[in-house]
């Protein structure tokens, strides 16, 4: 059996199932695991989850098999969204979790999402379960398995949390036959939302549409429904419901860093402010423009899950979000990211502020920006072409080099930084007039193509 390497991602391990995500491979990372706690000084139990991806089945048996021979105990919660399987991390009394899910990747992808503790496992500790797997010593032992099924807690947790909504609320659910189809309505009802959901029958095939919500063309149904019904907004998830999408009720698409901005100003409203607010590079000038008018301190970091994340822990920031959806709450919540316990939060803030959700951004200027563009660059080379970039742009402008380089022109901004998950190089740029963009774009681009990348 081969074992791809490439597989061992900066904050997971994923792959094409059949080719290089087999059950083989599974067991091989459930041993390989089990040797890092070990190596760790970790014991106890584990929870496993998994999405709804067909090929999850396999993956979920053989991934068992591998932890029971190595002498770790589970409990298993069935098939769930991966901030569930979060959840159970925080609630169960286990000593970490393994999510077996392909998040918003296309489904022929599948992968597991690794804990240890009430944290992630990424980076270098990623970089060990590669090393133990392929060294191929594990513990042995025999595990015992019981079921525990977590959804109606879960529910009844975010319930309690979020409190009865006050007035009466319409929204559109969008699940993409993803994982969150099997909470999303149950959640909504209970909590008294007058919930029309679309696409939450449970199959991991998505029929529908890819369950990635910041792509626009995905979210073209939830926009539709959200324009003919009259409601007052809509939401949709990713395939394993960690990613939260948005449209206000004329079916206005609001992105991740205005998300984000919603949730900050309502934390710094009603806690206090002084408070830290996580955010990555690729996020607008006007989040922390508008962090600090609101009384918080903006915390500009590195793009990624698991490195937001921390930081939110090392802050101790109320809340923390990217770019791309993934929102963490840890005034309210448990600190991961979690887009059905951030919808009704959404939700929450609307009704207390008597006010719509377009009027409660209406006040954040709305800059000319691009989309994140993903530009092909071999991993071998995509590294030491950003780290060229950051002395060459640092050189004749102001810069912040956290991830990349985020260059600071007067009336925008350009980003260059190294995928952790592709062989790419991501650029984005913003700035107050399109004019004002097309001069960055034109820049950055000539930069590029005299590095030898294609833009």
């Amino acid at each position: 059996m081969t074992l791809s390497k490439g597989i061992f991602r900066e904050y997971d391990i994923r792959g094409i199932t059949g080719k290089d995500l087999t059950p083989d491979v599974a067991r091989l990372v459930a041993r390989a695991y089990a040797a890092f706690l070990k190596e760790q000084q970790v014991t106890g139990t584990i929870a496993v989850g998994r999405d709804n991806r067909p090929s999850g089945e396999g993956l979920h048996e053989a991934l068992v098999a591998g932890l029971l021979e190595s002498g770790i105990d589970i409990v298993d919660v069935g098939v769930v969204p991966t901030p569930l399987a979060y959840w159970a991390q925080h609630t169960l009394g286990v000593a970490g979790g393994i999510q077996i899910t392909g998040s918003h990747n296309p489904p022929e992808y599948n992968g597991f999402k690794l804990g240890v503790g009430t944290r992630s496992i990424y980076g270098d500790d990623i970089q060990r379960i590669y090393q133990l797997a392929a060294a191929g010593q594990f513990p042995s032992g025999k595990g015992t398995t019981r079921d525990e099924p977590i959804i109606n807690r879960y529910i009844d947790d975010v319930v309690q949390r979020i409190g009865p909504i006050a007035r009466p609320m319409r929204i559109v659910a969008d699940a993409g036959n993803g994982a969150g189809a099997v909470v999303a309505q149950k959640l909504f009802d209970k909590l008294g939302i007058q919930t029309t959901c679309l696409f939450c029958e449970s199959d991991g095939t998505f029929p529908n549409h890819h369950p990635d919500p910041t792509i626009p063309k995905n979210l073209e149904a939830l926009i539709a429904e959200v324009k003919q019904g009259g409601y007052d907004l809509g939401v949709a998830f990713d395939g394993d419901a960690d990613r939260i999408g948005l449209v206000d009720h004329t079916g206005d698409i609001i992105w991740g860093d205005y998300i984000l901005l919603l949730y900050a100003r309502d934390v710094l409203a009603r806690t206090g402010k002084g408070q830290s607010i996580i955010f990555d590079v690729k996020c607008s000038q006007a989040l922390p423009d508008a962090v600090e008018k609101a009384g918080g301190v903006p915390v500009m970091w590195k793009t990624g899950h698991s490195l937001i994340e921390e930081k939110m822990h090392e802050t101790h920031a109320p809340i923390a979000g990217e770019m791309s959806g993934h929102m963490f709450f840890s005034e309210g919540w448990y600190g991961f990211d979690d887009a059905l316990y951030g919808a009704a939060r959404v939700v929450r803030i609307v009704v207390n502020s008597g006010r719509s959700l377009r009027d409660l951004l209406a006040d954040v200027p709305r800059y000319v920006s691009t989309p994140e563009l993903r530009i092909d660059c071999p991993d071998e080379t995509k590294f030491d072409i950003v780290a060229k970039a950051v002395q060459h742009f640092g050189s004749k402008y102001k810069t912040i080099d956290v991830d990349g380089v985020r260059i600071l022109y007067p009336d925008g901004w350009g980003l260059l930084r190294a995928s952790n998950t592709q062989p790419a190089i991501v650029m984005r740029c913003e700035a107050k007039t399109q004019a004002d963009l097309n001069t960055i774009r034109t820049e950055i681009d000539e930069w590029l193509t005299q590095q030898g990348v294609r833009v």
